[in-house]
């Protein structure tokens, strides 16, 4: 049996160096169907699912802990959503420190807000640094618990080129769920698009405005992507108009010479959430002026209160607003329905248009494979307990991730799940 698995990921198949994690498997016999059918591989420490910057911290802290982990990639890069799905003039938009993953701090030669390049080259080092060897190109297509056995077994299909698609099936004790809250792009029903003879585009798809230069863009969408890709069309000399069809936060990246963000974690320490949210929207109101004038109305509820209970995240303005001020950037209410080479307005008014770019995010894929609603909701694909209980389910399953705090919440879900399963092997050995 061990020299099987071994044909397969040779430098992971071992026991775990601080306690026999894997003695369980001793009893179980793999299975090898064909050279195209399904394998069996029997892993002996947790298989996680994604390798973007959630997977990678899981993987390098269990590392740390002498616990070895098989990372599991639809994609043939890590990152994906960064590398392959990511508009150029991305950059962070907190300041790097709140955004470094577990073990491994950002150079000290970047900028306070890492450009897209520097954050994947980040990255690269990352994996360099803790030798993770993710298996590329397999999508999983389903993970269930066999109670009867105890494991968990994960099915993959490969994902690259060829026509017959290898399968495999991973037997394993834990499971970590790290393919993030944007796994797939949201395409939202709207009334007409599919008569609209023009380009339509998810901002997954976009990479800069240099292609529209003179088109006249209506941008579905105003978020932190449909902000920037509208300040990006309007520096490329295209004319964009961007759909604000509910209220919106929007803040300056920064308050009183500090980032917006960490003057507000700092202010957390001392003043509840409603004193903090006055606080930032007086800021606001004396930097950026009202922003109702413009279209952009603001919500009831304060930014900060609005994350915590609905995940919302508010607007860190890079120059958007200025531009939007001056007339470049037009602002429309919610679409009613797009037309042949256009769209009318909830407001009755009708535009001609050239491109439709689509800022209407991401969501969770979890319920599409996952064969688990405990833990998952169906509805939304995200942990049922809000954070900071969403990291960890029953046998062996847990979340890194989801917490709807960016990278800061990955890493502490990372760190959380590599001392759990550490506690658990240590259990074992005793």
């Amino acid at each position: 049996m061990e020299a099987e698995c071994k044909s397969v990921h040779d430098p992971f198949y071992c026991h775990h160096q601080r306690g026999n994690c894997s003695g369980h498997f001793m009893s179980m016999k793999p299975a090898m169907i064909g050279a195209k059918a399904e394998r069996r591989v029997l892993f002996p420490g947790p298989i996680v699912v994604g390798a973007g910057p959630s997977g990678l911290a899981v993987a390098a802290c269990l590392k740390d802990k002498g616990i070895p982990s098989l990372i599991l990639e639809r994609s043939n890069c890590i990152a994906s959503l960064w590398q392959l799905r990511t508009y150029d003039r991305l950059r962070l938009h907190l300041p790097k420190r709140f955004c470094e993953l577990p073990l491994l701090p950002f150079p000290s030669w970047f900028p306070t807000y890492p450009t897209k390049q520097q954050f994947v080259a980040y990255l690269e080092a990352y994996v360099r640094q803790f030798d993770i060897q993710p298996v590329f190109n397999a999508s999983v297509v389903a993970a269930e618990y066999d109670a009867a056995a105890g494991f968990w077994r994960v099915r993959t299909v490969s994902s690259g080129g060829g026509s017959e698609k290898e399968r495999t099936e991973y037997v394993c004790r834990w499971v970590v769920v790290a393919t993030g809250e944007n796994a797939e792009a949201v395409v939202p029903e709207i009334a007409g698009l599919e008569e609209f003879e023009g380009p339509v585009v998810h901002t997954s798809s976009y990479r800069s405005g240099d292609v529209y230069g003179n088109k006249r863009v209506l941008v579905v969408g105003c978020g932190n992507s449909g902000m920037e890709v509208s300040l990006d069309l309007c520096n490329h000399n295209a004319h964009p108009s961007m759909v604000v069809r509910d209220s919106v936060h929007i803040l300056p990246r920064e308050m009183l010479g500090r980032s917006t963000f960490g003057l507000s974690m700092w202010l957390l320490q001392w003043l509840s959430v409603k004193t903090v949210d006055r606080f930032l929207l007086l800021v606001a109101r004396l930097v950026l002026g009202d922003t109702s004038k413009f279209g952009l109305r603001r919500p009831q509820l304060g930014p900060l209160e609005l994350k915590s209970l609905s995940g919302k995240t508010p607007v860190l303005d890079v120059g958007t607003l200025a531009k939007i001020k001056s007339g470049d950037i037009k602002v429309r209410p919610a679409v009613r329905r797009i037309m042949e080479h256009g769209a009318e307005f909830a407001d009755g008014t009708v535009e001609e248009f050239d491109v439709v770019i689509l800022a209407t995010g991401y969501q969770s894929n979890v319920p599409r494979w996952l064969q688990e609603r405990e833990f998952f909701s169906e509805k939304d694909g995200l942990p049922r307990r809000p954070f900071p209980n969403g990291w960890k389910g029953r046998n062996g399953l847990y979340a890194a991730g989801f917490t709807k705090r960016g990278l800061l919440g990955a890493s502490l879900d990372a760190s959380r799940i590599a001392q759990d399963i550490e506690l658990c092997c240590k259990t074992d050995e005793n």
